[in-house]
């Protein structure tokens, strides 16, 4: 309303006007189980190491309140430890980027998981295409990382981010861009995307730090966690997995061998 009448959107306002509105809350996010397909590709009494699909978010938020993989961890093992809107994370992956995610299925293994985590002894190895060649075969990439001042979405190198360090190496060239792997000593936010963007070497198809690449059928960035390994919460085992990249993944890459 605007000085009592109900007026369009478009209608200007001048000094002295007086405006009523009425602010929506948005509703409170939960976590509730739904059966959804669920890539396992290992479990026991303690973990379960998961392939997540490309397109699906990690845990609910205000712009995926369904359908995510706690959603569908839920459904599979009710009782996971931690906060159920992010039950059984010890890590994530962006909702476009596919992989392999450890998840926690007992306090113990959760406090063990995301202490190993935190000093970097769960590592972790991701397949990407890119756009061009690095004119090095293998280097490291340290900047520290934090949100972009002028975009909520993205975040970007800044002087008083978190530290993140990407390794990199050549996997293979192809017609105008490369398969590389990545090894990350951090784990933050959009890592891989930001430190290749700001290098000039963006992730193929990114639609955030890059552009999409109307030739390839992909949801978003071509990006792959396809190494996880890490010793066992419980029984200090050494473990290690991997998991191809999905059929769009392949399909692209053959595509940019082209």
């Amino acid at each position: 309303m605007l000085n009592g009448e109900p007026v369009k959107g478009s209608s200007t306002v001048a000094a002295g006007d007086r405006l009523e509105f009425e602010l929506q809350l948005r509703p409170p996010l939960e976590a509730v189980a739904q059966s959804l397909p669920l890539s396992i590709v290992y479990e026991d009494d303690d973990v379960i190491v998961v392939d997540k699909p490309a397109g699906m978010v990690t845990h609910p938020a205000h712009g995926a309140r369904d359908g995510t993989l706690v959603n569908a961890l839920l459904a599979h093992a009710e009782n996971l430890p931690g906060l159920r809107l992010r039950a059984g994370l010890v890590h994530r992956l962006d909702r476009d980027t596919s992989g392999l995610l450890v998840i926690a299925k007992t306090d113990a293994a959760l406090r063990a998981l995301g202490k190993a985590m935190m000093q970097r002894f769960i590592e972790r190895e991701y397949l990407g295409l890119v756009v061009g060649i690095p004119e090095h075969a293998e280097g490291t990439i340290d900047g520290a990382l934090g949100r972009d001042p002028h975009n909520r979405l993205r975040h970007a190198i800044r002087a008083d981010g978190r530290p993140a360090v990407t390794h990199y190496r050549l996997r293979e060239r192809l017609d105008g861009a490369s398969e590389l792997t990545f090894r990350l000593e951090t784990g933050r936010t959009h890592q891989i995307r930001v430190h290749m963007a700001s290098f000039g070497h963006p992730i193929v198809n990114d639609p955030i730090y890059g552009r999409r690449d109307p030739r390839l059928d992909l949801p978003g960035q071509a990006l792959h966690a396809w190494r996880l390994r890490f010793r066992h919460p419980r029984t200090r085992a050494d473990l290690e997995f991997e998991a191809p990249p999905p059929a769009a993944y392949l399909r692209a890459k053959e595509i940019l061998r082209a």
